[in-house]
C-alpha cells in the first residue's frame, strides 16, 4: 500500500456557476475559512467565479494561502465561464468573489491540471458541481483504488447533492462491479437531517473532522507500485511556478507520459486532416 501523503493542502474541487441554492454558497464560503483557519492551504481549478471563486476569496479573506492551476487554453480564453444561472445570495459571498489575490500556476493542458493538483495535495474536498467536478472526483477516487495514491476524498453531501452519486456506488457493489469495502475510498458528509439547518452549518469544519479521521491503514488497494510505494506528494513552497518539483519521482509518471503521448497523436491527426 502507498504511503499516506504528509501534504497538508487540500484540492477542492467545485464549480465555476454559484448553483440556485444559498447553501452550496455558504458550505463553499465555510469550508474556505476552515481551511485558512486550519493552515491547510487551498489547490484548485484556478477560477474566480462561482463556487470556485467563493472557497478561494474565503481562504484568502482569512489570510490563507490559495494556488489555482489553469490550463493555458482556459487562461487564454479568459477563465472559467459560468455553465449555469446562479446568483449570488448574501453580501459575504459578493465581498470574496471580488478578492483578486489569487496566485495562478499555468499548465499545457485538462491533464496536467488534474496531475498537479493532485501532486500538491494531500487530500481532496468535492463541494457541488457539474460535469467536471463529477469526473475529478471519481477519477481521484479511482487513484486510491489503484494504489497511485492514499489519500481522502470527502464529498460535502449539501442538500442531498450527492446522495445519487452514493446510490450509484453502492448499486456498483449490488452488481458486482464494485468491490463492498471500496465503498469506503471516499466520504460523505451529510450535515443535518433538516435540510433547512444546512445553511448555518457548519461544513468547513466538518470537511477538516472527515480528513483528519480517514483511515489510511484500511484501504484495501490494488497491488500497482507505481514508485515503491513512495508518495511524493509535495508541500506547496509558495513558489509561483513548478520547475522547483523538478526532479520529484512522482507516482503519477505514467499517467504523464499518457497524456504527452496523447499530445503526440492530436498534433498528428490535426497535421493531418
Amino acid at each position: 500500500m502507498v504511503a499516506p501523503s504528509n501534504s497538508s493542502a487540500v484540492a477542492v474541487y467545485c464549480a465555476a456557476s454559484l448553483g440556485k441554492q444559498n447553501a452550496f454558497q455558504l458550505a463553499a464560503l465555510s469550508l474556505g475559512h476552515a481551511l485558512a483557519e486550519a493552515k491547510r492551504p487551498l489547490v484548485y481549478g484556478g477560477g474566480n467565479m462561482g463556487l470556485m471563486g467563493v472557497v478561494s476569496g474565503a481562504v484568502i479573506e482569512e489570510g490563507g494561502q490559495v494556488t489555482g492551476i489553469i490550463p493555458y487554453a482556459i487562461q487564454a480564453a479568459g477563465g472559467e465561464k459560468d455553465k449555469g444561472n446562479g446568483v449570488v445570495k448574501t453580501e459575504s459571498v459578493a465581498g470574496v468573489l471580488n478578492e483578486d489575490r489569487r496566485r495562478h500556476i499555468v499548465v499545457d493542458s485538462m491533464h496536467e491540471r488534474k496531475i498537479e493538483m493532485a501532486k500538491r495535495a494531500g487530500a481532496f474536498v468535492g463541494l457541488p458541481g457539474g460535469y467536471g467536478t463529477f469526473e475529478e472526483i471519481l477519477e481521484v477516487i479511482a487513484w486510491n483504488q489503484i494504489n497511485i495514491h492514499n489519500k481522502p476524498v470527502i464529498l460535502l453531501n449539501v442538500l442531498s447533492y450527492y446522495s445519487p452519486l452514493r446510490d450509484l456506488i453502492r448499486n456498483g457493489v449490488r452488481e458486482g462491479f464494485i468491490q463492498p469495502h471500496n465503498e469506503k475510498l471516499c466520504v460523505f458528509v451529510d450535515g443535518p437531517k433538516d435540510h433547512k439547518d444546512h445553511e448555518s452549518f457548519n461544513w468547513g469544519q466538518a470537511a477538516i473532522d472527515a480528513i483528519a479521521a480517514w483511515q489510511y491503514d484500511q484501504i484495501r488497494s490494488l497491488p500497482f507500485h507505481w514508485t515503491k510505494d513512495t508518495d511524493t506528494s509535495a508541500k506547496p513552497n509558495g513558489k509561483s511556478d513548478i520547475k522547483g518539483m523538478s526532479g520529484v519521482v512522482s507516482g503519477l509518471y505514467g499517467l504523464k507520459m499518457t497524456n504527452a503521448w496523447l499530445k503526440r497523436v492530436w498534433h498528428a491527426c490535426f497535421r493531418s486532416c
